[in-house]
C-alpha cells in the first residue's frame, strides 16, 4: 500500500485560494483535524477550509449555525487547535487570508455583497467565470505535466465519476480515447457494482482518474482507496484539498466550484478536462499526428461532408449547375409530337 500523498507534495492548482490557504500554518491545522479530528471537530474544520473569506465575517452563532454545532463546541474547536478563543480564531483567519488573497477572490466577494437586484442568471455566470479565473491563476503547469506523462505511460486509464460526475466522466473519456491505449469509463450506465467490477483488475500499471465534487459519493471514495490498496497511480479531478480525495491522490486536479444556489458548479471541471485533453494531445509528436489522422477520418462525416448530410451552399452550387445543364442542352423531342401522343387537325 503507497503511503498516502500529501496535498502539499503533488497537487495542481497549490496557489489557488482554497489550496493557498489549506499549505498556510493555520489550514495545514484545520487539515489535521479534517484528517483525525472528531465528528463535530471534522465538520468544522471542513467548513473553515472551503468558506474562508466568509468565515471572517461570521459571530460564533452564525458559524455554529452553518456547521450545525453548539457555540461550545466552536469554542472548544477554537482552543484545541491553539487559538484563545473564536474571536482569535477567526482574526487568524483573516491574518492568513489577507496575505493570500487573489484579485479572483475580491471579484467574488463583491459578487457576494452586490445588490439584491442582481439576476440569479448573471450571478451564475459571474460566479463560473470567477471559478475558472481562480482556477487558471492557480495552475501549476509542472503538475499536469506530470499527470500526462502518467497517463501516456499507463497500461489501462481507468476514469470513474458518479451521479453528476458520471457525465464530466464520459466526456474526458471520449478525450482521452485517442490518444491512450486502453481508457475504461468504470461506471458507464451501471451503478457501484459494474464500477467494483471494473476495477478489480486494476494493477499498478494503471491510473485511475476519479471525478468527484460537492457532494461526493461514498462509492466513490471506497473505490478510489480499494484502487489505491490495489497499487493503482491515483489521479483526483475535485475542487480542494478539503475534499476527501485529496488524501488519497497522488496528484490532484483542483476545480473550484463554487456556486450561490447548486451544491457545486462544474463549469470549471469541463474547462478542466479541456485542458488536460489538450495537454496531452500536444505532449509529443505522435499525439499531434493521431489528432491530425483523427480529423481527417471524422471529416467525411462531418455535416457538409463527402458521407454527410450536403451543406445549404454546396445544395445550392450543385442545382444552379444542373440548371444550367439542362438550359444548354437542346430538348431532343422539340418541336415533334410525343410519343403515343395523336395530332389534332
Amino acid at each position: 500500500m503507497k503511503s498516502t500523498a500529501s496535498p502539499a507534495s503533488s497537487v495542481a492548482g497549490v496557489h489557488a485560494p482554497d489550496a493557498a490557504f489549506a499549505q498556510s500554518a493555520l489550514g495545514q491545522t484545520l487539515m489535521r483535524v479534517l484528517a483525525t479530528g472528531s465528528a463535530s471537530h471534522r465538520q468544522i474544520a471542513d467548513y473553515l477550509l472551503r468558506n474562508q473569506m466568509r468565515v471572517t465575517a461570521l459571530g460564533i452563532e452564525e458559524l455554529a449555525d452553518s456547521c450545525q454545532v453548539s457555540t461550545a463546541t466552536i469554542s472548544r474547536f477554537a482552543r484545541d487547535i491553539g487559538q484563545k478563543n473564536y474571536s482569535a480564531m477567526r482574526g487568524a483567519m483573516a491574518e492568513t487570508l489577507q496575505s493570500l488573497l487573489q484579485p479572483v477572490d475580491k471579484l467574488r466577494h463583491t459578487i457576494e455583497h452586490r445588490a439584491r437586484a442582481t439576476s440569479p442568471v448573471t450571478q451564475s455566470l459571474e460566479y463560473a467565470a470567477a471559478n475558472i479565473a481562480a482556477t487558471a491563476d492557480g495552475l501549476s503547469l509542472s503538475q499536469m505535466q506530470a499527470v500526462v506523462r502518467r497517463l501516456t505511460r499507463a497500461k489501462v486509464v481507468y476514469v470513474m465519476g458518479f451521479g453528476l460526475s458520471a457525465n464530466l466522466a464520459g466526456m474526458l473519456v471520449q478525450h482521452l480515447q485517442p490518444f491512450c491505449p486502453h481508457v475504461v469509463e468504470v461506471v458507464g450506465i451501471g451503478g457501484s457494482e459494474v464500477a467494483a467490477g471494473h476495477l478489480v483488475n486494476l494493477t499498478s500499471h494503471d491510473v485511475l482518474l476519479v471525478i468527484s465534487f460537492p457532494r461526493y459519493t461514498l462509492d466513490c471514495i471506497g473505490l478510489a482507496s480499494f484502487a489505491r490498496d490495489r497499487g493503482a497511480h491515483i489521479v483526483a479531478l475535485t475542487d480542494s484539498p478539503a475534499s476527501p480525495l485529496a488524501e488519497l491522490a497522488d496528484h490532484a486536479l483542483y476545480a473550484q466550484s463554487t456556486h450561490p444556489v447548486l451544491p457545486s458548479s462544474a463549469s470549471t471541471a469541463l474547462a478542466m478536462i479541456e485542458a488536460l485533453a489538450v495537454a496531452l494531445m500536444v505532449s509529443n509528436k505522435g499525439n499531434v499526428e493521431k489528432a491530425a489522422r483523427l480529423s481527417d477520418v471524422i471529416a467525411a462525416y462531418l455535416y457538409g461532408g463527402e458521407h454527410g448530410v450536403q451543406g445549404p451552399r454546396k445544395s445550392a452550387v450543385k442545382q444552379r449547375k444542373a440548371v444550367a445543364k439542362q438550359k444548354s442542352s437542346p430538348h431532343k423531342n422539340s418541336g415533334s409530337t410525343p410519343s403515343g401522343a395523336y395530332k389534332c387537325k
